[in-house]
């Protein structure tokens, strides 16, 4: 088996654990690790035993494939010089700011057979995997991703940080083109949106209220699937799903019985299998799960929530929030 010669351009908080993933995997080194921090990049080229670089182009010709976890405004670029340089691309989600960003590099990698896999992590979660085999024809869906306030990721509105995950999930499993969408949100702690509701309508009648928030006191992770005659409880964070199946038994309310079935997972390292998918479709040449074109998809839908809250949603209120954190 080939060994596979893999990079992380990108170190901070999320990149370090690429880093040590691919530093423990098997068949694979890690030829180096990249950031414009150079304490950074020295003290984690040093804990997974791997070279340290600022510049990532000096990387690229060492390497067969990498990690791109840099701020989404650099995901292009990045990608585009490692197009260039011929090497396979897991790329964090957002996949880019724009969808003429995410087009450009479906197209190039296609052109040069590169492998371009973007960073859905909640792909890989064992409750998201178990659920599949339960589908049938989803016909309605209620998600909620409700988290505290933490300072990662809130560069970004909470669609591109929280919500995004659900909408990926949600495309994946309702097999239908999206008709139309409502939304609502509004910016509380950031000068971007923080909580935000969307409903989504496929053409096939299907429809989904997807709702995420970053103002909680609590997390919640959760999503309910309904089909004729069953439906899905996931919950992400616990790693548990609950089917619940119709019978033809009529209980004495008149309503029919229900069969109740509770699976749950161990905890697992849904990065690590993630990253190994991605090493694993690096070898075989094969499409990845999450793909260019899905991690597209997601990000289409996600800007048109994002567009929509924005058109709604009365400027003076994100002034408002504006003025108060110079304030602070």
């Amino acid at each position: 088996m080939k060994t596979i010669k893999a990079g992380v351009i990108g170190v901070g908080y999320l990149g370090k654990f690429h880093a040590q993933k691919y530093a423990g995997l098997e068949g694979v080194e890690l030829v180096g690790v990249v950031d414009v921090n150079p304490v950074m990049a020295a003290q984690i080229g040093a804990e997974c035993g791997c070279a340290a670089f600022t510049d990532y182009r000096e990387l690229l010709p060492l390497v067969d494939a990498v990690s791109i976890v840099v701020p989404t405004s650099y995901h292009h670029q990045v990608a585009l010089d490692c197009i260039e340089a011929g090497v396979d691309i897991l790329l964090e989600k957002p996949m880019t700011t724009t969808l003429a960003e995410a087009d450009d590099l479906i197209r190039r990698t296609d052109a040069k057979k590169l492998i371009l896999q973007v960073g859905h992590l909640e792909r890989f979660n064992p409750a998201v995997l178990a659920m599949e085999k339960f589908l049938t024809v989803p016909v309605f869906i209620e998600s909620s991703r409700i988290t505290t306030f933490k300072n990662r990721g809130a560069d970004v509105d909470v669609v591109l940080d929280l919500m995004i995950h659900d909408i990926d999930i949600i495309l994946s499993i309702v097999k239908s083109p999206l008709q139309s969408i409502q939304t609502a949100g509004a910016p509380v702690i950031t000068e971007t949106t923080d909580i935000a509701n969307a409903r989504l309508v496929f053409e096939n009648g299907a429809t989904a209220n997807v709702t995420a928030s970053r103002v909680a006191r609590t997390n919640i992770r959760k999503m309910r699937i309904f089909q004729p005659g069953s439906y899905i409880n996931v919950d992400f964070a616990g790693r548990k799903v609950m089917t619940i199946h119709l019978t033809d038994e009529i209980q004495a309310n008149g309503a029919p019985k229900q069969n109740v079935e509770v699976a749950s997972f161990p905890a697992s390292d849904a990065l690590k299998d993630e990253i190994g998918h991605f090493i694993e479709r690096v070898r075989s040449r094969n499409e990845p799960l999450v793909s260019g074109r899905v991690g597209r998809n997601a990000l289409d839908v996600a800007l048109q929530v994002i567009d929509q809250i924005r058109r709604n949603q009365k400027l003076e209120v994100y002034q408002q929030v504006a003025a108060a954190l110079k304030k602070r």
